[in-house]
């Protein structure tokens, strides 16, 4: 299994907004991808959040990545053009 792991620093008049646009749009439309069998998104203090999206393997990692990153990346800048720092990384176990 290999983790995906997302960090997020937002800022705290946008916490609501990224809840929201994370829960009910960008973690369905990345599950609908089919590269991954699970998502968690856990809310770890104020304006800290920290989403795994789980993977079978690197190869399904690996083909999210090549297919499918660039346009859901880009549709989240479009909707947070500032305001959120985001770290990415990859957890094989």
């Amino acid at each position: 299994m290999v983790l995906y792991v997302i960090t997020a620093k937002v800022h705290e008049e946008l916490t609501k907004k990224f809840e929201k646009f994370m829960q009910e749009r960008h973690i369905p439309d990345l599950m609908k991808t089919g590269h991954f069998f699970d998502a968690k998104f856990v809310k770890q203090s104020s304006g800290l959040y920290r989403i795994s999206y789980h993977a079978e393997d690197k190869a399904s990692l690996d083909k999210y990545l090549e297919n499918d990153a660039e346009s859901l990346r880009e549709d989240f800048i479009e909707n947070f053009p500032a305001g959120i720092e985001i770290s990415r990384k990859i957890q094989e176990q």
